[in-house]
């Protein structure tokens, strides 16, 4: 099998699984869920661990630790802006925190998908010609996923804690 058949293949399925995906995250976007704030550190946590491990498997050099910071930037303003679109709500009577699924914010993973796949096959064809190495471009989108996640954790708890902290000074000043 050529590669070009291959990678259509790679593609299908990547496309069913994020559909599927996407088929189970709609149908319960209403719902909402708990949010548990003290533990909202713990998976960016174990995500920022894991990338130091890749990362030094094959430790990027020089302008290459530059380009990582870049991504880096890029994914955290994503993120932030993910964060934002992510509904907390709290209950002011047991000050527990709920969050609900936001159609905007799935479909903004989805655009961010597209926008992968799209680059990584015009950068598959042409990587070697820009000179850029394939470890570099895996770590690059590790770095951005980790630091999008992150970050948007980071967003969703601050405002947690500024709600949280609103609820307790109410009930105090009742």
């Amino acid at each position: 099998m050529d590669h070009s058949k291959q990678q259509m293949i790679s593609y299908a399925i990547t496309g069913v699984v994020v559909g599927l995906v996407l088929f189970f995250r709609l149908r319960r976007l209403n719902q909402e869920r708990r949010l548990k704030l003290e533990w909202m550190w713990v998976l960016p946590a174990m995500m920022v661990l894991a990338t130091f491990a890749l990362l030094m498997q094959f430790p990027p050099h020089g302008l290459e630790w530059l380009w990582l910071g870049l991504v880096f930037a890029v994914g955290a303003g994503i993120g932030w802006m993910r964060g934002k679109l992510i509904p907390i709500s709290i209950d002011p009577e047991t000050h527990l925190l709920n969050t609900k699924r936001s159609p905007a914010a799935l479909l903004f993973l989805l655009g961010l998908f597209v926008a992968r796949f799209a680059l990584r096959s015009v950068l598959d064809s042409h990587a070697e010609a820009m000179h850029l190495s394939v470890a570099l471009l895996t770590d690059g989108f590790v770095v951005l996923g980790v630091s999008l996640f992150s970050i948007s954790r980071l967003e969703m708890a601050l405002r947690a804690w500024a709600l949280l902290k609103a609820a307790r000074a109410a009930k105090a000043a009742a």
